[in-house]
């Protein structure tokens, strides 16, 4: 019994990541959340979510998230240990939480899981996200978060994003628009791309500094 519960585990793991190799996902689970809310609410409103491959996104726009929310992500294997133990002890000390998510891990998130921050989704994501870094390639991890992000309401992706809000694919983004982007993922319905407010600027601003910090070919060896 025990080990029909492990190979069923590793099965339902590992099936839908190695389909990830090679198909791009139809949608999401976060995507599926805001359509289960917007029915029960009596809304027809669908996610605008636009799947493209890596080479129709502009660098810069993988250099700002990398840098805006994951800069140890071409060295870790799906958990950042050194940036969860600065959270502990930050979050130990009282004051503002906070977190520590990998790319990887918010990738497996935004696909899988359900939103809310209890320990069960937390150790499931953990869980998917190292899965993730045994199976895809760093690359393909990061084209999927690229193209599954929220980047406003019912907006996911970087070209649904690009083409709203300056109007232009996401392959001819330049370093503001990326780091404009960037910057609001930490929260993408509060903070808003199309009506920036003077925190977002900040942000912006200071994912601008890390990107020239970090280089254009940082990202070259993925």
């Amino acid at each position: 019994m025990v080990w029909a519960v492990v190979f069923a585990a590793l099965g339902l793991t590992i099936v839908p990541i190695l389909a990830l190799r090679v198909l791009p996902p139809p949608i999401s689970a976060f995507m599926v959340h805001q359509l289960v809310r917007n029915v029960a609410a009596g809304e027809r409103v669908w996610p605008e979510y636009r799947w493209v491959p890596a080479e129709r996104i502009s660098p810069h726009l993988a250099l700002a998230v990398v840098a805006a929310e994951d800069q140890r992500f071409p060295s870790h294997f799906g958990l950042d240990l050194k940036a969860i133990r600065q959270a502990l002890d930050h979050n130990a000390r009282g004051g503002r939480v906070r977190g520590a998510s990998t790319i990887t891990q918010q990738t497996a998130k935004n696909l899988f899981l359900w939103r809310g921050r209890d320990w069960l989704r937390k150790g499931v994501e953990a869980w998917l996200a190292v899965w993730m870094e045994l199976l895809l390639p760093k690359a393909r991890i990061l084209e999927l978060y690229l193209n599954l992000a929220q980047f406003g309401d019912h907006l996911y992706g970087a070209e649904a994003a690009s083409q709203r809000y300056f109007g232009v694919s996401a392959a001819r983004l330049n370093p503001a628009q990326a780091a404009l982007l960037a910057a609001v993922l930490p929260n993408p319905v509060r903070y808003r791309v199309d009506a920036p407010s003077s925190s977002v600027r900040q942000r912006q601003l200071w994912i601008l500094r890390q990107m020239r910090q970090l280089g254009p070919d940082y990202l070259a060896a993925l």
